[in-house]
C-alpha cells in the first residue's frame, strides 16, 4: 500500500498532462460549422492550387458572353481575395470554440539540504492554468463560437456578392464592347455612303455644278471617317479594360460579336424580380448575418458576470499532495457592463444599417427594374422604326431605279436606316446593363431564378 501511495501522485500528474494534451483538441463548435465548411470547400475548388499551378482556360478569339463569364470567375484576384476573407472567417470559428482556451502550464522543482530524504521526495511537481490566461467556462467558450460563426456566414455571403458585382461588371463591360463593335460597322456604312456622296459631288463639280456641294461633301466625308476612328479608339480601349477583368494582358485577342448579342430572357414577372430582391440579395444577407452576429455578441458580453476557474494540482514526493482551484471573479464591474453596453449599441448599428440597406436596395432595384422596362420599350419601338425605315429604303431605291427619285434622296434613307439601327443597338445594350445590374442586386442569375439560385462559381 505504501508503494502504491508513492506512485500515485506521479500518476495523477501524468494522467493531468495526458488530459491536458487531449483537451487541447476539444471545441465547443457550434452547430452549423460543418455546413459552412463544406460550403466553403465547394466553393473553392477552382483555388485549391497556388495560381502558378493553375489551368485557367484560354479564351478563344471570338469567344462567347459565357465564356468571357467564366474566365473572369476563375481568374480574378478580386474575387479570389474575397474567398480567402470567407475561408480566413471560417478557420476563427475553430480558434473561437476551442477549449481550454489557456495553456497548461506544468511545474518541477527540487529541494537540496540535509537529511536522508528520497530523492523523489524532494522533488515538487506543478499543473495548473497559464496565469496570464484563465480559462475561460465552457459557455462563454460555446457563446464566441457562435459569433465566429456568424461572422463567417457574413464573410460567405460577401463572397456571393463578390462574384455578382464581378458578374455585373464582365457583362455590362461585354455588352458595351458589342455595342462598339455594331457602332462600328454602322460608322462603316456611314463612311461608305459619305464616299459615295463624295463621289457624286466631284461629278457634278466637273460637269458645272455648284462647288459648296463638294465642299460640304468632303467635309461630311471627313467627319465620318474622324466618328470611326473615334470608335475603333474606343473599342480598343474596352478591350483593354475587359482584359483587365479577365487577367489576361490588355493587348489580348478578343473578337466582338459579330453581331448584337440576342437580348436574354426574363421568365418571370417584375413581382417574383421583386420578391427575389428582397430574399436573396447577398449585401442584405450579409448585413442580416451581421445582426445575428451582433446579437450573439451581446448575449457573450452578458456571460462575462460568469467566475471563471483554474484548477491546479500540486506534490511533493510522497509527502504532500495538494488540488486546488482559482475562482476569477467579475469584479471588473465598469469593463463588463461596458462591453455590454458596447454590443448594444454595436447591435443598434447594425440593425439600423439593415433596415437602411433595405430601403436603399430596395429603391435602387425599383429605379433599375423601371430603367430595364423603360429601355425593352425604346427597343421596341426603334425596331419598329428600324423595319418602317427599311422599308422607306426599299421604296426610295425602286423609285430611284424608275428614275423617280435622286440618288441623294436614296442616301438620305439609308442613312435614315443606320441611325436608326444605331438607336436600336443602344437601347437593347442598356437592356442588358441594367438586366446585368439586377442579377447584382437579386443575388442570383436570371436564368435560373425561379428554380434554385446557383450560388457556386459557373
Amino acid at each position: 500500500m505504501g508503494s502504491f501511495r508513492s506512485v500515485l501522485p506521479a500518476f495523477l500528474f501524468f494522467l493531468l498532462l495526458g488530459g491536458g494534451a487531449l483537451l487541447g483538441g476539444c471545441s465547443f463548435a457550434p452547430a452549423g460549422a460543418d455546413d459552412e465548411r463544406e460550403k466553403l470547400a465547394k466553393m473553392g475548388e477552382p483555388y485549391e492550387k497556388p495560381i502558378e499551378q493553375r489551368t485557367v482556360p484560354e479564351l478563344p478569339a471570338a469567344a462567347s458572353w459565357q465564356e468571357v463569364l467564366r474566365r473572369a470567375f476563375l481568374a480574378n484576384a478580386g474575387l479570389e481575395a474575397a474567398y480567402f476573407e470567407w475561408q480566413a472567417a471560417v478557420e476563427r470559428i475553430g480558434i473561437a470554440s476551442a477549449w481550454p482556451n489557456s495553456r497548461v502550464m506544468l511545474g518541477y522543482s527540487f529541494a537540496f539540504g540535509p537529511g536522508s530524504m528520497k530523492a523523489f521526495d524532494r522533488m515538487t511537481f506543478a499543473a495548473g492554468i497559464d496565469t496570464m490566461q484563465n480559462l475561460s467556462f465552457p459557455a462563454k467558450v460555446a457563446a464566441a463560437g457562435q459569433v465566429a460563426l456568424d461572422e463567417a456566414r457574413a464573410a460567405g455571403e460577401r463572397f456571393r456578392a463578390a462574384k455578382f458585382q464581378l458578374q455585373e461588371r464582365v457583362l455590362s463591360a461585354w455588352a458595351d464592347y458589342a455595342l462598339l463593335a455594331e457602332r462600328g460597322r454602322i460608322q462603316r456604312e456611314h463612311l461608305q455612303l459619305a464616299s459615295l456622296t463624295l463621289d457624286t459631288a466631284r461629278s457634278r463639280v466637273q460637269a458645272g455644278g455648284p462647288q459648296d456641294d463638294l465642299l460640304r461633301a468632303e467635309v461630311a466625308h471627313r467627319t465620318a471617317a474622324d466618328a470611326l476612328a473615334v470608335v475603333e479608339a474606343e473599342s480598343q480601349a474596352a478591350r483593354s479594360m475587359l482584359n483587365g477583368l479577365l487577367a489576361r494582358d490588355a493587348d489580348a485577342a478578343l473578337d466582338p460579336p459579330r453581331t448584337l448579342p440576342a437580348p436574354r430572357p426574363i421568365a418571370v414577372d417584375d413581382a417574383a424580380l421583386l420578391a427575389a430582391a428582397v430574399d436573396q440579395n447577398p449585401e442584405l444577407a450579409a448585413l442580416a448575418r451581421q445582426v445575428e452576429g451582433r446579437t450573439d455578441a451581446l448575449a457573450r458580453a452578458r456571460l462575462e458576470w460568469l467566475p471563471d476557474i483554474d484548477p491546479s494540482l500540486m506534490f511533493t514526493g510522497s509527502l504532500v499532495q495538494v488540488v486546488g482551484a482559482s475562482i476569477m471573479l467579475p469584479t471588473t464591474i465598469r469593463q463588463i457592463e461596458g462591453g455590454i453596453r458596447e454590443a448594444e449599441a454595436m447591435l443598434k448599428a447594425s440593425a439600423a444599417m439593415l433596415r437602411q440597406g433595405r430601403r436603399d436596395r430596395g429603391a435602387t432595384f425599383v429605379a433599375t427594374l423601371v430603367t430595364l422596362r423603360d429601355a425593352e420599350r425604346q427597343a421596341e419601338v426603334f425596331a419598329t422604326i428600324t423595319a418602317v425605315t427599311t422599308r422607306i429604303v426599299a421604296i426610295v431605291r425602286e423609285r430611284y431605279a424608275a428614275a423617280s427619285a435622286s440618288w441623294l434622296d436614296l442616301i438620305d434613307a439609308q442613312r435614315l436606316l443606320l441611325d436608326a439601327r444605331l438607336l436600336l443597338a443602344r437601347a437593347r445594350t442598356m437592356r442588358e446593363k441594367r438586366l446585368a445590374e439586377l442579377e447584382a442586386l437579386m443575388g442570383t442569375d436570371i436564368e435560373t431564378l425561379g428554380a434554385t439560385a446557383r450560388g457556386d462559381l459557373p
